[in-house]
């Protein structure tokens, strides 16, 4: 009777473990629910992308106002690359800004860095619904720079290529956007602060991203050649700086 007895302490004692096993949520479990509850709430309030479509839409028109005093002479097409870029860039400050103003305000952050998780799965969530929300503004905005700007003039057979490097240094924007929104989010003055960090240690990728979407829209031969070593370099640089974002944001988080 005590054999089986314990037999069944055993077998009861198992099927607790396997129970809590089954239970405890899988890394990839986790990032999908944080990744959910950050698109569910800001399709609720739409506050990040509204502010950042108003931006653009605004900076467009800044653009408008300029070019409209330069001669008909003039040419756009050689810095139609680094003008959208330029609208790429002070658009993405503008969301990643806020987009820990909820786990700042509500303290959800803190919640979130309660539960036993790895912090590099923060880090993954809130760079993918970056990444997400800075391509449905860009999705809208860059074929209205196109219809302002670019409509009247011929352009290259190459323009479908300008898609690439738009992709890369979109995924490196978002990955070490994230990094940085992370170390300014409680800091006085973090607008400022962002900008500071952000378009220096990002300078190589936007480098080679104005260099590659300029050939492609272009379609110079001399600009083509340097196409493909300008989009090499973009994506070696998402590879470095989104794994050191990953290994360093743990520290970043819990500091």
């Amino acid at each position: 009777m005590e054999s089986k007895s314990g037999a069944n302490e055993q077998v009861v004692e198992q099927a607790n473990i396997a129970h809590s096993i089954l239970k405890t949520p899988s890394t990839f479990s986790q990032y999908k629910a944080l990744l959910a509850k950050d698109i569910r709430q800001e399709f609720r309030t739409r506050e990040m992308l509204t502010s950042m479509g108003i931006y653009a839409l605004l900076v467009l028109i800044i653009f408008g106002v300029a070019f409209s005093q330069m001669p008909s002479s003039y040419e756009i097409m050689p810095i139609s690359g680094g003008l959208i870029w330029a609208l790429i860039v002070f658009t993405s400050l503008l969301g990643l800004n806020r987009s820990f103003s909820h786990e700042k305000e509500e303290g959800s952050l803190q919640g979130i860095l309660l539960v036993p998780l790895d912090r590099a799965v923060i880090f993954l969530s809130k760079a993918t619904s970056n990444l997400l929300f800075l391509a449905i503004v860009e999705l809208i905005t860059i074929p209205l720079f196109y219809f302002f700007f670019l409509s009247s003039e011929i352009v290259a057979d190459t323009l479908w290529l300008a898609v690439i490097p738009i992709i890369v240094g979109t995924v490196g924007i978002a990955g070490i956007g994230t990094l940085l929104a992370t170390i300014t989010m409680s800091t006085r003055g973090k607008d400022v602060l962002l900008a500071v960090l952000f378009i220096p240690l990002s300078y190589p990728l936007l480098f080679a991203c104005v260099s590659a979407t300029s050939a492609a829209i272009v379609g110079d031969s001399m600009m083509m050649s340097n196409y493909i070593s300008s989009v090499a370099l973009a994506a070696g640089y998402d590879v470095v700086m989104i794994l050191v974002s990953w290994l360093l944001y743990d520290y970043v988080v819990s500091a």
